[in-house]
């Protein structure tokens, strides 16, 4: 990797910032490509036909590269908020009977987004929990016990948040395939991150993941992947002109995806800026990034295991794992050493496994060898 072509694509800092797994930096030529697209907005008229031919000429510029970078049909790509959006849809849109059940690695190891809209269901169907170690590894035999003819979905995390684990999500996809039980993936600590991995191995039918963390977009944007052999599963959370039609004056019918899942308005300047920044990382190269993030994160957890008190969380095997680096300081608590590394000028965030607070460092590839061991000096001295 060309460091100086890196270091060149981010505005300096005097801040070390460890904390993409939440929302990362954005790169000059993405705050560039959004600058533009506003000029354009406001030179050509926010609603004139002209910026109308622009915005969508960007949104199908967007599509396509998404296609890309995951193996989707460019179709079924479905802009959104945020991750939470396009888990909420799934949540909201399927259509459960009584007798119905969904399978999640659920309770308080995992991400709220990706338990709590799952966890509201349980007021009309079962939800079934499936047992994990404290990495957040499951036993696939276990897993599968779980599953009848009742279960409607399977929904799991890629990577865990909080450790940093990547779960089978491949052996999970092949196995629901043969049961015919739709499968939700959250892979918002996966994409951008995990190199040049294969989405499509995972045989999902609903895929969640915003631009703002490893992708380096900017906030607000996300996307949300609806398999189009499933899309007619789903009822829309939200209904618009842009999402439907009306016929024999009091009838409604839903328009193919992804406009069927995309009422109103979306964050436009965004578009441009997420498109910019994955351009960047596929030219940079994906398994590139993983690489050097993973160097950093291996880098990170053999230093820190060498100051006495401090327990590093998460798997071993790096390849079990993203570049997030957990850790707790004996006789600390894990918010006090947040706040004492902000005031150092060293952003990494408080997160939790279950009940015991951690301190959550995750490097991208925009970070240093120097950048960690600065970080570890610090840390030492507290």
């Amino acid at each position: 990797m060309d460091q100086e072509f890196v270091s060149q694509s981010f505005v300096k800092s005097d801040r070390i910032y460890l904390n993409s797994a939440s929302s990362s930096l954005i790169p000059i030529q993405s705050m560039k490509a959004m600058t533009d697209f506003m000029l354009q907005y406001n030179s050509l008229g926010p609603d004139s036909l002209d910026f109308a031919a622009v915005l969508t000429e960007k949104t199908s510029r967007l599509r396509d590269t998404i296609s890309r970078l995951v193996g989707c049909r460019k179709e079924e790509v479905v802009l959104t908020q945020s991750t939470t959006e396009g888990i909420n849809f799934v949540a909201n849109g399927l259509e459960f009977d009584r007798d119905s059940n969904i399978v999640i690695r659920g309770t308080t190891h995992e991400h709220h987004a990706n338990y709590f809209p799952w966890l509201r269901l349980g007021k009309k169907i079962q939800i079934r929990n499936i047992s994990h170690d404290q990495n957040g590894f499951f036993q696939i035999s276990e897993f599968e016990n779980l599953l009848d003819d009742n279960t409607k979905l399977v929904a799991l995390s890629h990577a865990l948040y909080n450790t940093g684990a990547i779960l089978p999500i491949d052996t999970v996809g092949k196995i629901l395939e043969e049961k015919a039980i739709p499968y939700f993936v959250d892979t918002a600590q996966t994409v951008g991150c995990i190199g040049d991995y294969d989405f499509g191995k995972a045989r999902y039918g609903f895929m969640a993941f915003n631009g703002y963390k490893w992708l380096c977009g900017p906030m607000g944007i996300g996307i949300f992947v609806c398999k189009k052999d499933v899309a007619a599963l789903l009822e829309p959370t939200y209904l618009a002109g842009e999402s439907a039609i009306a016929y024999d004056t009091d009838k409604l019918a839903y328009k193919d995806i992804p406009d069927k899942f995309q009422a109103s308005y979306r964050n436009f300047v965004a578009i441009a800026g997420l498109e910019s920044s994955i351009s960047l990382l596929m030219h940079i190269g994906l398994q590139n990034i993983r690489d050097k993030i993973i160097r950093l994160a291996n880098l990170m957890r053999d230093e820190l295991r060498k100051i006495p008190g401090i327990t590093v969380y998460g798997p071993e095997n790096p390849q079990e794992r993203t570049s997030i680096v957990s850790f707790s300081i004996e006789g600390q608590k894990s918010s006090d050493v947040v706040q004492k590394l902000e005031k150092q000028n060293v952003v990494v965030a408080l997160r939790e496994i279950s009940e015991l607070k951690i301190v959550r460092a995750s490097p991208h590839f925009f970070n240093t060898d120097s950048e960690i061991q600065a970080v570890i000096d610090k840390i030492r001295r507290l």
